[in-house]
């Protein structure tokens, strides 16, 4: 079962490494491959990705001029193989967690017709880049919340939904995901934490203003949409914080 990977990356040398060694930890579960797009860096991302190719037949990267999350991530569906049947992503300051693949695969294997497989996120402000786990002493919160790699998706559901907004700076994964939802996909939300997200101080949702203003964007997407098309869903049930409610990061 051939399980492609997107990752967009920008500016993310001090990172990437990481990321993509916790895929490869995980290549027993699946055909891995992992499709890199580098938006246009200007720091040694793109030859961080080349070492570890070297390493490895399972990563491909591709470059092109910086053009934003929304256009990298169109041109990494662009490159799926003919012989993918799973889609999934991972940005390029995260982590996946061992053992997340194989997890999460066996519902796709107990049930041919599923089209998403919706996991838990951990949110971390600190990760041991050699264990590849949450550093001791740091802050985590855990939630399903909007995030693209939380999800496995079928290929046909891929297809079906098409591509990433371009219009968005931000949020083209919320405005996604709500588009997936309203479909009425077959999904199942496991127990298993499929990603680490690491905060740290470049993430882009730090940005001042742009994240609520891109959130609102797709909210406001969606609501015409299903006001256009009453036999779209309403997206409810994914949302649930296993964290403390008063609890946040500053």
């Amino acid at each position: 079962m051939t399980l492609s990977v997107i990752m967009p990356a920008y500016n993310r040398e001090r990172y990437i490494v990481s990321a993509l060694r916790s895929l490869l930890r995980q290549r027993d579960a699946a055909d891995l491959d992992i499709i890199v797009v580098d938006d246009g860096s200007t720091d040694g991302t793109a030859d961080a990705v080349r070492a570890m190719i070297d390493e490895t037949s399972c990563i491909r990267l591709f470059r092109q001029a910086h053009m934003g999350i929304s256009k990298a991530r169109n041109s990494g569906l662009r490159q799926l193989l003919p012989q993918t049947e799973l889609v999934s992503f991972l940005d390029s300051d995260d982590v996946s967690p061992a053992g997340r693949f194989k997890a999460d695969l066996a519902c796709f294997a107990a049930d041919p017709g599923l089209d998403l497989t919706y996991s838990l996120m951990m949110l971390v402000d600190g990760i041991d880049d050699e264990t590849l786990e949450p550093a001791a002493g740091c802050r985590t919160m855990m939630l399903r919340g909007l995030s693209l790699s939380v999800g496995i998706f079928s290929r046909k559901l891929i297809d079906r939904t098409g591509g990433f907004d371009e219009a968005f700076r931000q949020s083209e994964d919320t405005d996604y995901l709500l588009r997936i939802f309203e479909s009425g996909p077959r999904y199942t939300l496991p127990d298993t934490v499929a990603i680490y997200y690491r905060r740290h101080p470049g993430n882009a949702t730090r940005e001042q203003g742009v994240p609520l203003r891109e959130y609102l964007r797709a909210l406001h997407k969606s609501m015409r949409r299903r006001k256009a098309d009453p036999s779209l869903r309403q997206v409810e049930g994914i949302f649930e914080l296993r964290s403390p409610a008063d609890w946040q990061f500053t």
